[in-house]
């Protein structure tokens, strides 16, 4: 009996090392997990966890103090220009390792050494977009500004001065999790962050599809649903203001009606790797003469995707000549949307398009060459090595070409002709330097200092705007724009020679610029910048309702104080239902609707058009049109299951409203009888109408809960228990607040140009990156409440205020 005891203790023993041991049942070892001294157990913080620390670290220039508040935010002060960066770089990766490793990881194409197979399609999408190469182009040309590269040294040495004293212990949960560890940060890693930025801020990425759209409609019905030079009915640059024309606009190729705009073939596949289309910003300011204090106004806050742990980190950085207030992304130096003694500043994308693809014909298989110019042109063949995490590597050949990358061929896309593929040229290959608009700006005092200071932006194109103390304001669209003819890039273009290539760019001095206008307000919703009397043409995806909403508030404002800016960036009032909602209650066809359909239309109804969270008319509006989209459209669009896209919103609603009896798309072209908007309007409701049935029997009508916006983990379904899901918050599309599902208001910043500066801010998230901090998401609730919190600009004789609750030292 003593030796089966013994037995079963040994068997069970063996059984837990294996079990403890292994990674077959999760990506890293129980054991590991679990262990009392590194486990996940040592990454739980309490609320009085002690951040003081005195650190002496050779190589410093002199001395820099941090002083956390009660919101662990760090206020940095620094006897000398460079060490606040390090310190910078260190208190990111001290709150936000991961994220920042991550984040590189998989926009350079190196996610499946983290999540292993899963990971490939994602890292070959991404390598085949030459992100990797662009970012080394763009920091050998940083590096040349000695200001900059002794900036992002020194960033990148604090992060890992980080590294190399992190004990295993002390590892974010998601390493332990995952089981790998983290490497050494380099000054490519934050350049790749901005090629991160240019992903997901790029404007318009639909060529494939809308090339498909123009050989199913034809010139003209392609023309009038996805128009790109129609008048914004509120556009960024006041009507009326002049512009100016410094270059001479190309000649289209002498065969572009043949072989661009008639082209005959289809495109059997989409673009897949692109970024969230609800990507957007709004940003606002108002001049003294609106405002009760006299002093400019500035208001922003960026629409990204809402996770945790936050796309932000707050900061405080003091040099001896500056003192930059606002949000860091971690992974880069800088204080990138904020504020100093002087000026405010803020950012919207502009949405303009700056991808453009070429269909190359290989002469084989090979790949190795590719006809340009009436010859066979040598293609350039690089090799990507995929490191696989549980796997070998995964090998590819990615064809470089004049035009840029081949991102689609036969060996990554199974419906493609053994000779076709298609290029990329983005504008992100181009080199820039970025950092340094930020670095000024941080620094800026005036207009001219703005205006010196945006010249170097050239990617991902923003709206950049502007307040001063000495009572400007501004707004200038800036980016590296190629200078095209007339529908140059709306579709997927030939490359078989040179004749479609970018030539030249748009001259900087004629970009789209204001500067104290007469209606002392400007404002940028991701709507067109300008209006058709721009004289160049300007591609892109562009929003109009939010525009509309917020130039008409600030129309009719005065004596406008920070209160008033902070109500109006938590406006839910839909501007888009207010057109679009009296069409569908005119034509709807009440004697035909179901008695629950007739419901819901009375819903609608008494809806008052704010998408607040207790509202249900917002769900119904949404679902209605959601079903009219392709009841409209889908027996002329989809055809053949070729890749295709709605127009949009705006169009919809602004030719029924011009066109309600003749619309010609309102017919359904696959039946017998002609339809009528009646017809179309009442077919749509009741179709949504089982929808909102379950929706109001799982208690879900009301917006907030239909619309459940959440703030997922990075890693999403992977890691649940580290978001916050169902918040309760209104808005949506359209709306000032733009609150959607996943996505949504990152910052809100209301400046007041005061001194010294008011100022007041929130992001939906936490300063620390731990999920086992209570500074992970303690900022989550408020946020969702539409609370901002003032931000406290703290001044070197304030280090014994009692709102200090740690201080750090840095010392060589």
């Amino acid at each position: 009996m003593r030796i089966l005891f013994f037995l079963l203790a040994l068997a069970t023993t063996i059984a837990l090392v294996v079990i403890l041991d292994t990674t077959k049942l999760l990506p890293a070892p129980l054991g590991r997990w679990l262990s009392p001294q590194q486990g996940i157990w040592q990454n739980a913080e309490s609320l009085d966890h002690d951040y003081n620390a005195n650190l002496t670290i050779p190589g410093l220039k002199g001395n820099t103090e941090v002083y956390f508040d009660e919101r662990l935010v760090p206020h940095i002060f620094s006897d000398n220009e460079e060490d606040p960066y390090f310190v910078q770089g260190y208190l990111h990766a001290k709150f936000r390792l991961w994220q920042m490793e991550f984040q590189t990881h998989f926009i350079s194409g190196r996610i499946s050494e983290i999540v292993g197979d899963a990971g490939i399609k994602s890292d070959r999408g991404f390598r085949r977009m030459g992100i990797t190469s662009a970012a080394e182009s763009s920091l050998a040309f940083m590096e040349k500004d000695e200001v900059m590269r002794q900036t992002m040294d020194a960033y990148t040495a604090g992060v890992n001065a980080y590294i190399e004293n992190l004990p295993e212990s002390q590892l974010p949960i998601e390493y332990k999790l995952l089981g790998y560890k983290p490497e050494k940060w380099t000054n490519l890693k934050s350049v790749l962050f901005f090629k991160a930025m240019s992903y997901d801020l790029v404007g318009g990425d639909d060529d494939f599809e809308q090339t498909n759209l123009l050989k199913i409609l034809g010139e003209a019905d392609y023309n009038f649903l996805f128009p790109q030079a129609e008048d914004s009915l509120s556009p960024i640059i006041p009507k009326g203001i002049p512009f100016t024309k410094s270059a001479e606009i190309p000649l289209a190729p002498a065969d572009a009606d043949s072989v661009y705009f008639h082209r005959r073939d289809s495109l059997w596949f989409t673009q897949e790797f692109k970024p969230d289309p609800d990507n957007g910003s709004n940003n606002w300011v108002v001049s003294g003469s609106k405002t009760k204090s006299g002093k400019p106004i500035l208001c922003n806050d960026p629409h990204l995707s809402l996770s945790l742990p936050s796309i932000w980190m707050e900061m405080q950085i003091t040099t001896p000549t500056s003192n930059a207030y606002g949000v860091t992304f971690p992974g880069l130096p800088i204080v990138v949307i904020g504020f100093n003694d002087y000026i405010a500043f803020g950012v919207t994308n502009a949405g303009r398009e700056l991808k453009d693809y070429y269909e190359i014909r290989f002469r084989d298989a090979s790949r190795t060459e590719y006809w340009f110019n009436n010859a066979w042109k040598k293609a350039d063949l690089r090799i990507e090595q995929i490191s696989v995490k549980g796997s070998a590597p995964f090998i590819d050949t990615v064809a470089y070409t004049v035009f840029g990358p081949v991102i689609y061929d036969k060996t990554f896309k199974d419906k493609l002709n053994q000779n076709k593929a298609y290029a990329l040229s983005w504008i992100a290959h181009y080199p820039s330097n970025p950092l340094k608009m930020w670095y000024q700006l941080n620094r800026a005092k005036n207009y001219n200092d703005y205006l010196d200071a945006v010249q170097y932006f050239n990617e991902p194109s923003q709206n950049i705007v502007f307040a001063s103390k000495e009572g400007d304001i501004a707004i200038k669209q800036e980016g590296k724009f190629p200078l095209r003819w007339e529908g140059q890039g709306s579709f997927v273009m030939p490359g078989t020679d040179s004749s479609y290539m970018w030539k030249e760019f748009i001259p900087r001095q004629d970009n789209p610029f204001s500067h104290n206008p007469e209606q002392g307000y400007l404002s940028s919703a991701n709507q067109r910048a300008v209006d058709t009397s721009y004289p160049y043409f300007i591609p892109g995806s562009y929003d109009m309702y939010r525009g509309v909403s917020i130039n008409r508030r600030l129309s009719v404002m005065s004596n406008i104080t920070p209160d008033d800016m902070k109500r109006l960036q938590n406006d839910n009032y839909n501007v888009f239902a207010e057109h679009m909602r009296p069409l569908m209650l005119r034509y709807v066809d009440r004697d035909r609707l179901s008695p629950e359909a007739l419901r819901f239309l009375t819903l609608l109804e008494q809806w008052n058009l704010n998408s607040d969270i207790q509202e249900t008319g917002p769900t119904i509006f949404e679902n209605w049109v959601d079903s009219l989209r392709p009841a409209l459209f889908r027996d002329e669009l989809f055809r053949n299951d070729l890749p295709v896209i709605f127009p949009s919103d705006e169009i919809i609603a602004q030719s029924l409203i011009r066109d309600s009896s003749s619309f010609k798309f309102i017919d359904n072209t696959k039946t017998p009888e002609t339809e009528t908007l009646a017809d179309i309007l009442t077919s749509s409701l009741e179709k949504a109408t089982p929808g909102l049935k379950k929706a109001e029997d799982d208690h879900r009508l009301e917006w907030g809960k239909f619309k459940n916006t959440s703030v997922y983990h990075l890693l999403r379904e992977r890691m649940l228990p580290f978001g916050r899901l169902g918040l309760p918050i209104g808005g949506g599309k359209h709306i000032i607040n733009a609150t959607k599902q996943k996505n949504g208001p990152s910052w809100k910043m209301v400046i007041h140009m005061t001194t010294p500066t008011e100022a007041y801010g929130i992001y939906p998230g936490g300063q620390n990156g731990n999920p086992g901090s209570p500074f992970y998401d303690n900022t989550v609730l408020d946020w969702a409440k539409g609370q901002h919190y003032k931000l406290w600009v703290m001044q070197q004789n304030e280090k014994k205020d009692k709102r200090v609750k740690a201080t750090m030292k840095f010392s060589s």
